[in-house]
């Protein structure tokens, strides 16, 4: 797809068919994540794929918002090896936001789709999966192949005019 056409096919998917996931496709949306930009090129992030019984089960104790998929890509960050500024601002959080993003809009560009989740409480997650101190979770990504009859959401099209959210100065 063009690139203009991925992210406008994107859309966050809440029904996800029980057909798994191809273990190419997730290595294609794994690279994507491994190529996104990071701060001094540091690459703090640290992603879980969780596809078992046992880690879905872990998800689904985490969040309500699996919505079945058979994947789901755990996004975290090292707050150890993320850069810190003088002012002492990390990019941790940032840099994991960028990779998922790269591997949401791959996902979509080879017909997967996902949704970002963030509905979870960070401590649950690091105490369910049993995450050192320093691996932080940023989302969950639940990955799959949506339902017949997933739509997006109706407030999907509705995108504000440029002029409401840029200025020139």
């Amino acid at each position: 797809m063009k690139f203009e056409e991925v992210i406008k096919e994107r859309f966050s998917t809440r029904m996800f068919k029980n057909t798994p996931l191809e273990k190419e496709k997730i290595t294609k949306i794994l690279e994507a994540g491994r190529l996104a930009p990071t701060a001094k090129n540091n690459q703090p992030q640290k992603i879980y794929v969780i596809s078992s019984k046992e880690g879905l089960e872990k998800i689904d104790k985490v969040t309500p918002c699996r919505y079945h998929a058979p994947v789901c890509l755990l996004v975290c960050s090292d707050k150890n090896i993320a850069w810190t500024n003088q002012e002492n601002y990390s990019s941790y959080e940032m840099d994991a936001t960028i990779v998922a993003t790269h591997m949401m809009l791959e996902a979509t560009n080879i017909g997967v789709n996902n949704i970002w989740i963030r509905m979870f409480e960070r401590t649950n997650v690091q105490k369910e999966f049993n995450l050192p101190s320093n691996i932080i979770p940023i989302c969950i990504i639940p990955l799959g192949y949506k339902e017949d009859n997933c739509n997006p959401s109706p407030m999907h099209e509705q995108r504000k005019d440029l002029t409401e959210t840029v200025e020139y100065i």
